[in-house]
């Protein structure tokens, strides 16, 4: 089941099916910021990252002397999502805990996804209860792909991420197993712009961590859309094309794929949240389409 939001500036289309955002259409502009979709490239546009981000270590964590196994992003981008509350201009979606997510994920849950258009602009919010009398340990990502280009006429390398503040901003690359390596390289020296282009994404996605800048824009000097994108709150920022893909992903995170010398321990892995019985955990995006 797809649900519509709508209001006299844009109109948002999310997938109960992961709870997954795949088209916000800007009425007056009469353009799609997301990205199609296209199967033959990369067939998500907008997955939810649950309970982990990134890789784990050969797909595998332990949790209190026990083996567990989580495929990349957690699960909750393959299940269907049941819609709690909607209205015309906001929905929740919320998934929780069940024998078989036991299974691989000991933790007793509910992961709300609520969605709410104002004007031209979307805020995404993701609230995380726990359900259960232990101690709770998870992730949560973002992974929304924009459009680019946007406009008729120009060219992916047109375009630009601009970033509140200038940064001294390392990448840490990642494995062929999907894993953090030890070693960042540079990526901005005291700047605020990072141009995008095909062999950007060549090594996989850019991450960044504990940048400080709260927000950047998606824009182009010779075209006249883009969007402006908040990020507050998440201490880590990946940036990801597919191979001739015409889009980029800018994916707040709280938390991050394993790095390449970490022992598995889910309670030691680096960017976990930790989440008392009965408390309720919060973070949102925001983002506006000019």
């Amino acid at each position: 089941m797809n649900v519509l939001l709508e209001n006299d500036s844009i109109q948002v289309g999310i997938k109960s099916m992961g709870a997954e955002l795949y088209s916000v259409k800007h009425k007056q502009f009469q353009l799609e910021y997301m990205w199609s979709g296209d199967q033959a490239v990369w067939g998500k546009t907008s997955p939810v990252l649950f309970p982990i981000v990134g890789a784990l270590k050969e797909n595998t964590y332990y949790y209190k002397g026990k083996s567990y196994s989580l495929s990349r992003h957690g699960f909750a981008r393959e299940q269907h999502f049941q819609i709690k509350d909607q209205s015309k201009t906001e929905v929740t979606f919320v998934i929780v805990s069940d024998a078989e997510s036991l299974l691989k994920y000991p933790f007793q849950f509910c992961l709300s996804m609520h969605y709410k258009i104002i004007d031209a602009s979307l805020e995404v919010s993701y609230k995380v209860e726990n359900t259960g009398k232990d101690e709770m340990y998870f992730s949560v990502g973002a992974h929304p792909a924009f459009a680019v280009p946007l406009e008729y006429g120009l060219q992916y390398d047109d375009y630009y991420l601009l970033f509140d503040q200038k940064e001294i901003a390392a990448r840490w690359p990642i494995s062929a197993a999907g894993l953090i390596e030890s070693t960042p390289h540079s990526l901005l020296q005291n700047s605020d712009k990072l141009s995008l282009n095909r062999k950007l994404f060549a090594q996989d996605a850019l991450v960044l961590k504990h940048l400080k800048s709260k927000s950047l824009s998606l824009k182009s000097d010779i075209g006249s859309h883009g969007l402006d994108f908040d990020f507050a709150s998440f201490p880590y920022l990946g940036i990801w094309a597919a191979k001739d893909g015409d889009f980029v992903c800018i994916e707040p995170w709280c938390g991050i794929a394993d790095s390449v010398i970490h022992d598995q321990n889910l309670t030691t892995k680096e960017g976990i949240e930790k989440l008392m019985p009965g408390v309720n955990w919060n973070r949102s995006w925001k983002v506006k389409f000019f």
